[in-house]
């Protein structure tokens, strides 16, 4: 069982960066891909970033390639996004999950979810 727990979301302008943690309970956390999905209003949730057990291997939505990283500290179970060069289009809640499987995490799937946290990019 992994319990996943979001922070760092909130309002930011545009071009400004944030970075949000995903704080994992669970011994078991290092064994885990990661990943971080987004669902703005009315719109399906949608794949961001992701990466494997050991974070030698990443994956991004075209949307966010060059400026959102994702990376994990396995002694801290914690995975983190860096999001920079934000765009009013980035508004969502954000979520992150784990998988045994990265590929299960880049088609929108995962045996855990987050609670999310909220971004809100302004003009």
């Amino acid at each position: 069982q992994v319990q996943l727990v979001e922070s760092g979301g909130g309002l930011v302008q545009a071009g400004g960066s944030l970075r949000l943690s995903c704080a994992a309970s669970g011994r078991t956390f290092s064994s885990y891909a990661m990943g971080w999905f987004r669902q703005a209003p009315g719109k399906e949730r949608e794949f961001v970033a992701a990466l494997t057990w050991s974070g030698y291997n990443t994956y991004y939505a075209d949307s966010v390639k060059g400026r959102f990283t994702i990376s994990r500290d396995n002694a801290k179970n914690t995975v983190y996004l860096q999001m920079n060069s934000l765009k009013p289009e980035d508004t969502a809640a954000y979520y992150c999950a784990a998988d045994p499987r990265e590929a299960r995490l880049q088609v929108g799937e995962a045996d855990y979810w987050g609670q999310g946290t909220q971004v809100t990019v302004s003009s």
